[in-house]
């Protein structure tokens, strides 16, 4: 049965409470900084899509130079105090720190720029000023990390800049659709506040693209527009039992959780997840801290394919979720309108294609779990319609641009999830970094 409410004020508060908590003091963070070889060429700042100077910012927590230290991260990462709490570090920066071929713990780079960063978000030291008014406006699209990394190096040249959000509050996904143990709602709000405190940088929230307003209309009342919307649209799994109650999406799932509170947000005894992305792991987990029995997650390849890593799994196995490799969701079942059973077909993989990779192909076996509550978490896909609408060149609804960030409209440019289809955080921090130099250039600016 779905219930909410099911846990007290104090369980809620330890079962989301900071999954990977900072420093307790100066002399820690300075320890694991002083363990750093400084590389030169350092292959840390390689795997950053930011390419923050990951030796330098940890040399200066070495040396207390803690306002030096955030510099350097804001420097190349205006959200690198969001992106120390939710990218996967294990597979960037600390995956390539060089103890992993000594056999020993990488360098806590994460936990590192968090200690710096959010010293410098509760002092509020602002390390960036906007020169002289250029005389330009430019429209975004989209307050996620994209449009807001876009629109900071924009505004420090002088640019005025107009972002249009559909939600309530900005930061996109780092807002709406990340585990609560990771970051909070609340925090999103302070570094986007942070963000915002440079100046000549104007959000207009509850703004829909296509809704509210159009592209037309940007282009007309502006000297340039980024398209920074990311995806937002879940795909479905198309079989027979859909839409049957208790079925939910992921993100929509993760949405109210946000939105919401936990208290609110109802949950089933019995709770399959359908995919094994890190949106898969955070619905999963987060059912159960919020007292699911039973969750069992299905995935229709093997863990050599799973898109998660193994850090993320390893934390839904901890909080006691159950794994079902090759399995293929089939059919739901239910009664009186309510979700009872999900049907699911036995895959094996079969032989590599041209790519290397193996698709999963029906057995003919099939199995059934008795579940109250079904969340899909098989990816996301682009604003089809509204890119197909504005006549936006596109593959499959991921928006295509050229090696200036530009579409195929004149003064229209785009980066993020809406161009890749969807990456990390820190991918469309730098993408929103790269549509802001071509918009420069655009303007005659830089």
């Amino acid at each position: 049965m779905i219930e909410s409410n099911r846990l007290t004020e104090k369980q809620y508060k330890d079962n989301f409470s900071d999954i990977h908590p900072p420093f307790e003091n100066k002399t820690a963070a300075q320890v694991d900084a002083n363990r750093c070889l400084f590389c030169f060429d350092a292959p840390c700042t390689k795997g950053c899509p930011t390419s923050i100077d990951i030796p330098k910012f940890i040399k200066q927590i070495a040396n207390d130079d803690i306002k030096g230290s955030a510099h350097t991260i804001f420097k190349s990462n205006i959200m690198g105090a969001g992106c120390s709490k939710v990218c996967p570090v294990e597979k960037l920066c600390e995956g390539a720190c060089v103890y992993n071929l000594l056999e020993e713990k990488p360098i806590p780079i994460a936990k590192l720029q968090r200690y710096a960063t959010e010293k410098a978000m509760t002092n509020q030291w602002q390390f960036f000023s906007r020169k002289a008014a250029a005389g330009k406006k430019v429209a975004i699209v989209g307050a996620g990390p994209a449009g807001l990394s876009c629109a900071h190096v924009l505004s420090r040249e002088g640019v005025d800049v107009t972002i249009f959000e559909k939600e309530k509050k900005g930061g996109g996904l780092m807002t709406y659709g990340i585990a609560a143990y990771k970051v909070t709602p609340e925090f999103c709000e302070d570094e986007v506040n942070y963000i915002l405190a440079i100046g000549g940088i104007e959000i207009k929230y509850e703004q829909e693209l296509g809704k509210d307003f159009t592209l037309a209309y940007l282009k007309k009342n502006y000297d340039a527009v980024y398209l920074g919307m990311g995806v937002g649209v879940a795909r479905q799994l198309n079989i027979p039992g859909e839409k049957l109650e208790g079925v939910v999406d992921a993100i929509r799932f993760i949405y109210d959780l946000r939105d919401k509170g936990f208290p609110s947000i109802p949950v089933g005894d019995h709770v399959a997840v359908i995919g094994m992305g890190m949106t898969a792991i955070d619905a999963a987990t987060q059912a159960k801290r919020l007292g699911a029995k039973k969750v069992t997650m299905l995935y229709r390849r093997t863990q050599e394919e799973m898109p998660c890593t193994q850090v993320e799994l390893d934390i839904a196995k901890l909080d006691g979720c159950e794994i079902i490799w090759l399995a293929s969701p089939q059919r739901v079942k239910g009664s009186k309108g309510k979700v009872k059973q999900l049907v699911c077909s036995k895959m094996k993989l079969g032989e590599p294609d041209t790519s290397g990779r193996r698709s999963p192909i029906d057995t003919g076996e099939t199995f059934t779990l008795d579940v109250d509550m079904i969340i899909k978490a098989a990816g996301q896909v682009p604003y089809e319609k509204i890119v197909t609408k504005y006549k936006l060149d596109n593959k499959y609804g991921k928006i295509t641009i050229n090696e200036q960030c530009a579409t195929n409209i004149k003064g229209v440019f785009a980066g993020g999830d809406a161009v890749n289809g969807g990456k990390e955080v820190v991918d469309a921090v730098q993408a929103g970094k790269d549509g802001a130099k071509a918009i420069l250039k655009f303007l005659k600016i830089a």
